[in-house]
């Protein structure tokens, strides 16, 4: 048995995964690590069926960068925080 390439949806079909992974992707911007969840949830659906699910791709990449930037800005927010704190004088 040969492995095939994902295949794209013919027009006027809907394939597992695609209504996830646009909602995966919509969900990815504002609340990033759900986002993620969800269109890696499609991506792996739409994978097993053969098909290209480009939407849940593109949540599972902007989910992952979004949630790493607001991690970093995080951890840079409370390091500048308890640097004031520290710094303070009555």
């Amino acid at each position: 048995m040969t492995a095939s390439a994902p295949q794209a949806a013919p027009a006027g079909t809907d394939y597992p995964g695609k209504t996830l992974g646009i909602v995966g992707l919509i969900v990815a911007i504002f609340f990033n690590l759900i986002g993620l969840i969800i269109s890696a949830i499609a991506l792996s659906q739409s994978k097993k069926a053969g098909y290209k699910n480009t939407p849940a791709l593109a949540g599972v990449i902007i989910g992952a960068v979004l949630f790493v930037v607001g991690l970093i800005i995080g951890i840079l927010s409370v390091v500048a925080s308890m640097s004031m704190m520290g710094t303070t004088t009555y």
